[in-house]
């Protein structure tokens, strides 16, 4: 069940080091997470944490950062001994923050964990908060990949998907993260509102002509709790969805770009070291408003989630009780949350890393295993596992058969 304004600090750590149900013989690689909620305006199809900042207003980035510190702080002992492999800071639109208070922020962070060496520090920004070598003091501040939000380059698009920037200003902001980082990613949608296969292929022609070593490509789709769901665009049909997924396959591999993920795309060298972690079970601390994070002890696995309003996470992250609610995962879920993260990842897992991961036997999911099999939706050999091509195209099909009975 979860507990509500659980405490996070020492008698965390002691509660969740008792005895439980599962027997992890060792804990899986750790990433931190941390959440920048606020955005310039609220996207119609967003159902992230994000919140608008209001206009004129100064974001209270000092008062944050302190947020952010002291609810590490207390997070600390639930992690003691573990090296942290990648960091993700992501909102919101966290490139509204100066890159003053990004040098701060890990310079908290590496003052109070032991980072891997060549930790991939990933940050997220967005065209409409682009000012020349600002990206660049992102990279002096220890960012070492940048994510860009550009969804569409193309005009008309963009002001349907309710953006706030225009083509223009997403091509400067890719032109300057290419020249600051080694590793940069470019975000697009597809099946966008109007969209039909020739405009799909001029963005994906755009998006290309900048050699991006990582591209992540979603399909817009319509959420609970956000505008779209409540005044739905028309957006094109399932057929023309499958259509436009053939050509972004075609057209990346054209370029050099292997397809990983379901959604992702990369050049040898350059997959998201951060998502990778989460795609293969394994553990992310999580701080920030409405932060979600999934720790593993010896003998059980624990989700938390930190208060999701800003000012109600300031309040009691500077209080000590950042955690708003927490919950240990049945055994009875961590099938299907393992499977829904690892059927993902194109080459799909290792047969030991169900085990390793979840501190249940294969034999767990071995008839869910063989309906996957039967179906066509899942090959295996003596050492893995992973989703047919069919079972790429029909993965929510392929991942429902690890549902708890």
């Amino acid at each position: 069940m979860p507990v509500r304004g659980a405490p996070a600090g020492a008698a965390a750590a002691d509660r969740f080091l008792r005895d439980g149900t599962l027997r992890l013989g060792a804990l899986p690689p750790l990433s931190l997470y941390v959440h920048l909620p606020w955005c310039l305006k609220k996207c119609p199809y967003c159902d992230f944490n994000s919140h608008e900042q209001r206009p004129g207003g100064v974001l209270p980035e000092t008062q944050y950062l302190d947020a952010l510190r002291v609810d590490l702080e207390a997070a600390l002992p639930l992690v003691w001994g573990r090296r942290v492999h990648s960091i993700f800071i992501g909102g919101g639109t966290p490139s509204l923050f100066s890159p003053d208070s990004i040098d701060r922020l890990l310079a908290d962070i590496r003052a109070r964990l032991p980072l891997e060496p060549g930790c991939e520090v990933t940050l997220e920004a967005n065209p409409g908060t682009f000012e020349r070598d600002r990206f660049r003091g992102f990279r002096q501040a220890g960012v070492t990949r940048l994510s860009v939000g550009v969804q569409s380059f193309d005009d008309a698009a963009l002001r349907r998907i309710g953006r706030v920037h225009d083509a223009q200003q997403a091509r400067a902001a890719v032109d300057e993260a290419r020249a600051a980082f080694d590793t940069f990613n470019i975000d697009l949608m597809y099946a966008l509102p109007g969209q039909d296969l020739a405009a799909l292929q001029r963005d994906l022609d755009q998006a290309l002509a900048f050699e991006p070593p990582h591209l992540s490509i979603y399909h817009l789709t319509l959420e609970p709790n956000t505008f779209f769901a409540t005044h739905p665009p028309v957006l094109p049909d399932d057929d023309t969805a499958s259509d436009m997924l053939d050509l972004i396959a075609q057209r990346t591999a054209a370029r050099g770009l292997q397809r990983y993920e379901v959604s992702a795309f990369a050049r040898p060298g350059h997959r998201c070291v951060h998502n990778l972690n989460y795609w293969q079970f394994g553990d992310y601390l999580g701080i920030g408003a409405g932060a979600h994070g999934k720790l593993s002890f010896p003998h059980r696995i624990v989700r938390q989630v930190r208060w999701r309003e800003p000012a109600a996470y300031m309040a009691n992250a500077l209080a000590g009780e950042a955690v708003s609610n927490e919950h240990e995962v049945s055994r009875e879920q961590l099938p299907f949350e393992f499977m829904l993260n690892a059927l993902r990842l194109k080459d799909g897992f290792e047969l030991a890393q169900f085990s390793e991961r979840t501190g249940l036997p294969i034999t767990a999911i071995q008839r869910a295993l063989e309906a996957a099999e039967a179906k066509g939706l899942l090959a295996r050999d003596f050492v893995r596992a992973w989703p047919t091509e069919r079972g790429f195209d029909f993965l929510s099909d392929l991942q429902a058969l690890f549902l708890p009975a």
